[in-house]
């Protein structure tokens, strides 16, 4: 790196030969090769580029240069409460959250849940961030997750949900009208409306999709979740003319072939959280199904509650959890599976592309390509002995690679982690937001809550009798005895 500030406003910024995944349309790949950013977009790329004097270079040699990474539904409030849920299935997540604690959550706490799920997305090389933001009881609530939204230098998406009353009711209110116009309404966080259709005939919901109609914003909505939302929800869209393009579908796992084609006809795309599919129970990983249907696919981390919150965890288990699909019905029919169908080269692009996609970004961001937004990820890791050698680059990324390979990340064109370090954040200050909400909700709990919270009880094993258990050897008869 030349000598100067990293972060330095306004000064161009040059990588120089590493390896290129452009992502763009057709996959190119450029061995050692440079990526210039000059203002807060790419300018070029390619190999030997000339950059301006008073570019700021970072050598990406025995790198892998890639665009930020996009994250398409992640219930950021809840990043206080990481690891708390470890152990939970859907079943406790639905009752601790939506029924019995997470009305406690004040404005504050929305904040600190924000602001540190906003560095962790940003650390990770996750530079668009959905927030899947279903907290929002009151709009101050609402006020403090944009605050600590537009606190953190990354980009993100507010998606607006309120898990303790009807869309019907908080949609249309004039709160959140005023709301709106306040803090979105040509300001630079994105907007999505967030909310459930539970497939109640009656289509309560009905009232929610005509103000997203109105204010011209997506609607990106918990669908085929398993004792949840179904198939009738998606009908009731499908009929009432509610699927669009930019309809975002979150997990998607137990629809019926009907609604992955209404999905595939209107042009949705569906945002598979593997980790929490796998573990939480809203069905299977739905990425075999999505890709008989041609339908979209981005990839998410849902809540730090349980997940892990990166996306090369998402990339390896969307791998993994489709292969294992793959080679068990191969299997029930007697047979083999001889070459894969879901590649890691797949995947890299779900966790770039499919996001820009799915928001409506594609322009902007999700490929390094002359013009795009710079949003631009280095993964070097000098210290590493799993950083070497680079035979394939999708399958480093999305097999390999981890959060502390993260060398550098810029969001529109601003250095905001360098040398694995974030920059110009005040983590100190982070860390106490976040220990203010958990000594909070542990007194407003009581400890005894707390616990039984974070340590479900565990079902009891039901182990089957052994034929092959024997206590004794008669050596008369030469055989075990029972």
């Amino acid at each position: 790196m030349s000598a100067g500030d990293p972060a330095a406003d306004g000064r161009p910024v040059v990588f120089r030969n590493g390896l290129v995944l452009t992502m763009d349309d057709r996959h190119t790949v450029l061995p050692d090769a440079d990526v210039l950013v000059v203002g807060d977009r790419i300018a070029a790329v390619g190999v030997g580029l000339d950059a301006p004097a008073d570019a700021v270079e970072i050598d990406a040699t025995g790198g892998i240069l890639m665009p930020g990474m996009i994250d398409t539904h992640r219930h950021m409030w809840q990043t206080a409460m990481r690891g708390y849920g470890a152990d939970w299935t859907l079943t406790q997540y639905f009752v601790w959250y939506y029924l019995d604690h997470g009305r406690l959550f004040r404005p504050e706490d929305v904040h600190a849940g924000n602001v540190l799920a906003a560095l962790e997305a940003i650390d990770a090389g996750v530079t668009t961030t959905v927030d899947w933001s279903h907290g929002l009881r009151t709009v101050e609530h609402a006020d403090a997750a944009a605050d600590a939204l537009e606190s953190v230098p990354g980009r993100f998406v507010l998606a607006y949900g309120n898990i303790q009353q009807g869309p019907w009711e908080w949609a249309t209110s004039p709160e959140f009208r005023d709301f709106h116009r306040r803090r979105i309404d040509g300001g630079r966080l994105g907007f999505q409306l967030a909310f459930d259709v539970t497939g109640d005939p009656s289509f309560p919901e009905k009232a929610a999709f005509e103000v997203a109609r109105e204010l011209d914003v997506p609607v990106t909505t918990h669908a085929g979740v398993w004792g949840a939302t179904n198939d009738d929800g998606i009908r009731l869209m499908h009929e009432h003319g509610f699927m669009t393009p930019s309809t975002v579908y979150v997990h998607a796992a137990t629809l019926n072939p009907d609604s992955y084609h209404r999905i595939a006809a209107t042009g949705g795309s569906v945002s598979v959280s593997t980790e929490s599919e796998q573990s939480a129970g809203q069905g299977y990983p739905p990425t075999w199904a999505l890709r008989r249907h041609d339908i979209g696919v981005s990839l998410s981390m849902d809540t730090s509650v349980w997940w892990s919150g990166d996306l090369f965890s998402a990339m390896r288990a969307t791998l993994g959890a489709d292969r294992a699909r793959e080679h068990l019905d191969a299997h029930a029919r007697q047979e083999t599976v001889t070459h894969a169908h879901l590649r890691a080269e797949h995947v890299v692009d779900w966790a770039t592309r499919g996001g820009s996609r799915a928001l409506g970004m594609d322009s902007q961001v999700g490929s390094l390509q002359a013009g795009r937004k710079a949003d631009v990820v280095l993964l070097r890791n000098d210290a590493s002995p799993v950083m070497f050698p680079l035979l394939n680059p999708y399958g480093h990324v999305a097999f390999q690679a981890q959060r502390g390979d993260v060398h550098t990340v810029l969001v529109d064109g601003r250095v905001v982690k360098h040398e694995h370090r974030l920059v110009g954040v005040d983590l100190a200050a982070a860390r106490r937001g976040v220990e203010a909400t958990v000594s909070y909700l542990m007194d407003a709990m009581g400890e005894e809550a707390w616990r039984r919270g974070m340590n479900p009880d565990i079902p009891a094993t039901a182990v089957l009798d052994n034929p092959y258990t024997y206590t004794e050897w008669d050596a008369g008869s030469a055989q075990w005895k029972h």
